[in-house]
């Protein structure tokens, strides 16, 4: 278990680097400073939670491991990949996304449940 959340955190880890010097370079004369804070939030989060996941690879294998490595990979995936769509509507005319802003607040939550998962993982350490 440990080695595929190793394995998640390093591809997190590089897509938020990619994604951070692609909005820095790439999109600063595209999207407004507004879509371009929301864009610089979702790679913020994206690493904050990569942390996480290194930080959870060490521990030993529980199910509230388990759990918490589900609920920050969906987390992700539904936070920041929603803010970076959002963030590039403007340019990227995908007519989904004018609907997808209740997700952001959903991987919202799947990370505060992440969290609760490693609080009752070291609870439950002996």
């Amino acid at each position: 278990m440990s080695k595929k959340i190793l394995i998640t955190a390093s591809l997190f880890g590089a897509i938020a680097v990619v994604l951070g010097a692609f909005g820095a370079h790439g999109l600063k004369n595209l999207i407004s400073q507004d879509a371009l804070a929301i864009w610089s939030k979702g790679v913020e989060y994206q690493f904050y939670h990569t942390f996480a996941l290194l930080f959870l690879s060490q521990l030993i294998e529980s199910k509230w491991t388990r759990l918490a490595y589900g609920f920050f990979s969906f987390g992700i995936v539904f936070f920041s990949f929603s803010l970076y769509l959002l963030a590039t509507r403007s340019i990227t005319e995908i007519s989904f996304v004018n609907y997808i802003g209740p997700i952001t607040p959903i991987g919202g939550l799947l990370l505060i449940i992440g969290w609760g998962m490693l609080l009752l993982s070291a609870l439950k350490r002996k």
